[in-house]
Parts: structure tokens; sequence; C-alpha cells
């Protein structure tokens, strides 16, 4: 019968592990397979995938050019009219409005966008809309205004 306590992995699966250090005839004794000085011969240091061995490095040997707008990029929040179809006895819709209602969350611009549909009409002030929520919105018989 087989026992739990016979059981062995099979032949060549297990690999010994490399034992540093223990003197010269293991074949890994003095600097333990890591050279001669230098930061990799000591502890706590590794070289990173982009080390180019000490010469300048690509990034920095390539010219910086062009503008990156990145920095001024207005980022709105985005709305959809299925959200502004849930608020019903409320003809006038503000940022306020949205906010107070938890459906906008950060601060910033707020942009409206044509997903769902509407039925009542409400007069909208938001920052920006799509065509196509102006479209609804309109087509309800509200209006959008928009503020700065």
């Amino acid at each position: 019968m087989l026992r739990i306590g016979d059981l062995r992995p099979p032949k060549g699966a297990v690999k010994n592990r490399k034992r540093v250090g223990r003197g010269s005839s293991s074949g890994k004794g003095g600097t333990s397979g890591r050279g001669h000085k230098g930061a990799l011969a000591r502890s706590g240091t590794r070289r990173y995938p982009w080390f180019e061995g000490g010469q300048m490095p690509l990034s920095r040997r390539l010219p910086k050019k062009g503008f990156s707008n990145y920095p001024f990029k207005k980022v709105y929040q985005v709305v959809n009219i299925r959200d502004i179809a849930k608020l019903k006895d409320i003809e006038e819709i503000t940022p306020e409005v949205l906010r107070e209602r938890r459906i906008v969350r950060r601060p910033g611009p707020i942009k409206l966008l044509g997903d769902g549909e509407i039925r009542e009409p409400v007069v909208v002030k938001l920052h920006k809309a799509s065509k196509s929520a102006i479209e609804k919105i309109e087509a309800a018989g509200g209006k959008f205004e928009e503020i700065v």
C-alpha cells in the first residue's frame, strides 16, 4: 500500500541549491560567483533593465523636441441625458444641482453627452454639451445654455 511518507518527487525534479561562500573547493568560494569588487559584488544592488553600462543613456542622447499641451488639458466630468432624465421635478439643471444629487462628485467643468432619452422639458446650464445631447433636449422642448 502507498503511504504519504513514501511519496518522493520524480528523479531530476529537485535540484540542490547553489551553496556559495563555502570554500574554494566548492567552486563558488571566495567571491561567491560575483566577481571582484564593483556594485554587483555588493549586497543590495541591482542593474536596472534600462542601464546601458555607464554610457550616456538613449533617453538623454536624443534631443528634446516639440511641445506638450498636457498640463493645460481640460478634463470634463461626463453626464449623460439618462442621468438628467432621472432628475424629476427640477426645471433648471446646473452644476450645483448635479453635485448636490451626487451625479457628479469631483470639481471641474461638466460635459453633457447624448446617451439616453428625455421627455420632460428642462433648462440645462453646463460647461459643454455634445450635438446629440443638445438636439435631444431641444426635441423635448427644453433648452441648453453654455456657462463659462
